[in-house]
């Protein structure tokens, strides 16, 4: 293994750094990354790649062969941004209102370009690699619509890898664990249709409101009294939309549900109950419901012989100081889950130091990590495409 990686991507950080600023001052919703994607296809095709675009709406894949070796290797970073408007002044702040990088997904294209151009210039290893830059993560709907398109019968891979940064683990240090690393995520969206009425008149009216926020409070139960407690589940009511006037009884509510599980009986059950109580929560009430269910959710499991590679190849490259095995797991979601699915592989964490989380306003990618998770993408590609493949 060429423990020189580091340093010698560290010598194009100002060029890896403009990339990433790029992405981050013209960011783009999920579904919607046009610009993006076209940005990311002319570097790639400048440096010999072969790029097919277009894979489940604005998806690429940019494949590069070496040597004669029919192993392959894939490796994914995502690319859409978030609505919410981000408060810090930065120098290359979003240039759209209301749109801004919050999760990082501008530095994981960053860091994979540095890589696909280090490794189109030395070509150290024996077989294909397949870039894959994904839309709509956050939105659980790019990973499903690459799929759906053909991904990996169009673009055969043997294994394929994910990687994302992390607010709170110690920067640059990277983080693997076996099986169920992050939790399924199902966004649903309930409505509750009542009957209007003046509010000095409520006898008239059916209030979807007030079944509504019952409703609210039925949902806490299900993970505290359906899901066994050495499991983890979250049921979330994050909008909670009905009304317009003080003195008006609303038509209608909207109930907007993040709900998260760990495994496929727990999922299960959980949305079961949902199902459920709303129903009987909105008959006793005397309202109607209908719920939205949404992208089916799916649980992000890595599997072990993959992990273990990758923890091995990134500990022979970086030291073991630099490595941490087992590391944490979350209940948070990615529909990177569905390529797992579909192929061996694993997902790692890259620390992004002591910064707000994801999706806060005030988040910040730490640019310091962005060539220490570049060569990450080196070594393991090269590990993985080297002779046996390790």
């Amino acid at each position: 293994m060429d423990r020189e990686i580091l340093q010698k991507l560290e010598r194009n950080r100002r060029e890896t750094t403009q990339w990433f600023e790029h992405l981050h001052r013209h960011p783009e919703l999920s579904m919607r990354e046009e610009n993006t994607a076209q940005f990311l296809a002319s570097l790639l095709r400048g440096w010999g790649y072969r790029v097919e675009t277009g894979i489940g709406k604005y998806g690429l894949v940019a494949s590069l062969k070496s040597g004669g070796s029919s192993r392959s290797l894939g490796l994914r970073a995502d690319f859409d941004a978030l609505p919410i408007q981000e408060i810090n002044e930065l120098p290359y702040q979003s240039t759209h209102a209301g749109v801004s990088h919050l999760c990082g997904h501008d530095g994981h294209s960053a860091m994979l370009l540095a890589a696909g151009k280090y490794l189109a210039e030395t070509r150290n290893f024996d077989g294909t690699v397949r870039l894959i830059f994904q839309p709509g993560e956050e939105t659980m709907e790019g990973g499903p619509a690459m799929i759906r398109d053909g991904l990996f019968e169009r673009f055969p891979v043997d294994a394929v890898f994910g990687m994302h940064n992390m607010p709170g683990l110690e920067a640059g240090k990277l983080y693997f664990a076996d099986g169920e690393v992050m939790a399924a995520v199902d966004n649903w969206e309930i409505e509750l249709s009542g009957k209007g009425s003046h509010g000095s008149m409520p006898e008239l009216g059916i209030d979807p409101i007030v079944a509504g926020s019952s409703l609210v409070m039925a949902l806490q139960s299900i993970v505290a009294r359906n899901v066994a407690p050495s499991h983890s589940a979250v049921v979330t009511v994050g909008a909670f939309r009905a009304g317009t006037a003080g003195n008006a009884v609303a038509h209608a509510a909207t109930l907007r549900l993040s709900i998260r599980t760990k495994t496929t009986a727990d999922r299960e059950l959980v949305l079961e109950r949902i199902r459920t109580l709303t129903r009987h929560q909105a008959e006793s009430y005397g309202c109607t419901s209908r719920i939205s269910e949404g992208v089916p959710g799916a649980v992000l499991v890595n599997r072990p012989e993959e992990t273990r590679k990758a923890y091995e190849i990134a500990k022979e490259a970086f030291g073991a100081e630099q490595v941490v095995y087992p590391g944490p797991t979350y209940m948070g979601s990615e529909d990177f889950a569905f390529m797992l699915q579909q192929k061996p592989g694993t997902y790692c964490f890259i620390g992004n130091g002591d910064t707000p989380m994801v999706h806060h306003p005030e988040y910040v990618f730490n640019r310091e990590i962005l060539t220490k998770g570049a060569a990450y993408w080196v070594a393991l590609t090269e590990g993985y495409l080297h002779g046996s493949g390790l």
